[in-house]
């Protein structure tokens, strides 16, 4: 028994097993999403509440289960909108883990308002729908384990399994059984494809490098990636120093076109550089190191060799070959040039 539990266990890790390091980008993914997808749940939380007040003020005793069904989409999406704003930034090791949490919230959470449908409201239709929505919006949109997804999935399905078969006989547990199996393994599936995208970006990175010490350069294959605007290449150094943080366009139109930069004037020229990137490294066949998410940009660290970031790791080698000098070209660069001397000289 054991042994079988043994061999199970490294089948599982062998195939879908993927290091939290190896998921940062994953976990920025999800906090972003998360983010949206909680100011979501709260407007709509907030919006029904509000017209069931309007509606039935003098009476709302008799609307208590659907004050309390309000407060749920109202209270967790806040909570989530601001806890995802906290953990933008954080260590590369633990980003994943800590940026994913709101993901497994806004899945029990939804998976809780069906059940709180199926039995509080007694709307049972309404219940089964919400399950199986939440299941496969969460497929289609994060990245999550595929074990926490099934249990999940599982408890709400077991709760609902006695209403189920009052309202819709065997057929209806069968169908629910085989519903549920159906997208756990998808879950798997997905998991297998991100660890194989994975495996290929990793072997991606040793062509794919950053040189930050002096002026910037990004190479492929030893060779500079020359982009048709000049611009493009300031954007995607600002990206590399951001080290996989997500940047909203205010912000890349402040660092590109100073403080009093135009959003409509400059916003065109900042969309031709978007798209003069992605031109750029799509020929190159370069994947998954320029993404751009809901009006946030960012690289995937993961898959770059930089010298900055070896440094930040504490490269001996790497810091010693450090003489004062990062992404020179760059006026908004002079202030981290500063810190790294410093940081040289402690070491």
């Amino acid at each position: 028994m054991e042994s079988m539990k043994g061999s199970i266990l490294n089948f599982y890790r062998e195939r879908y097993h993927i290091s939290s390091r190896d998921l940062a980008d994953a976990g920025e993914s999800n906090r972003i999403v998360a983010n949206i997808i909680s100011s979501l749940l709260f407007i709509l939380g907030a919006g029904d509440l509000i017209a069931l007040i309007l509606l039935h003020h003098s009476d709302l005793q008799s609307y208590s289960k659907h004050l309390t069904y309000f407060g749920i989409f109202m209270i967790p999406g806040i909570l989530i909108f601001l806890y995802s704003k906290l953990t933008k930034n954080g260590p590369e090791e633990k980003s994943y883990i800590k940026k994913t949490i709101p993901v497994y919230i806004v899945i029990y959470m939804s998976l809780f308002i069906s059940v709180f449908n199926f039995y509080v409201l007694g709307k049972t239709f309404n219940g089964v729908v919400i399950y199986f929505l939440t299941a496969f919006i969460s497929l289609s949109v994060f990245s999550f384990s595929p074990v926490i997804f099934l249990l999940g999935i599982v408890m709400a399905i077991g709760v609902m399994a006695p209403g189920i078969y009052e309202q819709f006989g065997l057929s209806g547990i069968a169908d629910s059984i085989l519903a549920t199996v159906v997208m756990f393994c998808l879950a798997l599936y997905k998991r297998r494809i991100e660890k194989k995208q994975l495996m290929f970006l990793k072997k991606q990175k040793q062509n794919l490098e950053a040189k930050t010490f002096g002026n910037f350069t990004l190479l492929y294959e030893n060779k500079v990636i020359k982009f048709s605007r000049t611009k493009s290449n300031e954007l995607m150094a600002y990206l590399i120093y951001k080290n996989g943080s997500s940047i909203n366009t205010k912000e890349l139109l402040s660092v590109l076109w100073g403080d009093k930069a135009n959003s409509s004037k400059h916003g065109s020229s900042l969309r031709n550089l978007i798209v003069d990137i992605k031109h750029t490294l799509s020929e190159l066949e370069i994947q998954n190191f320029f993404i751009a998410e809901y009006n946030n940009f960012r690289i995937n660290p993961a898959v770059i060799k930089c010298d900055y970031y070896d440094f930040l790791n504490g490269d001996k080698t790497v810091i010693s070959r450090f003489a004062g000098e990062f992404m020179s070209q760059f006026s908004w660069a002079e202030e981290t040039a500063g810190f790294l001397e410093m940081k040289a000289v402690g070491k």
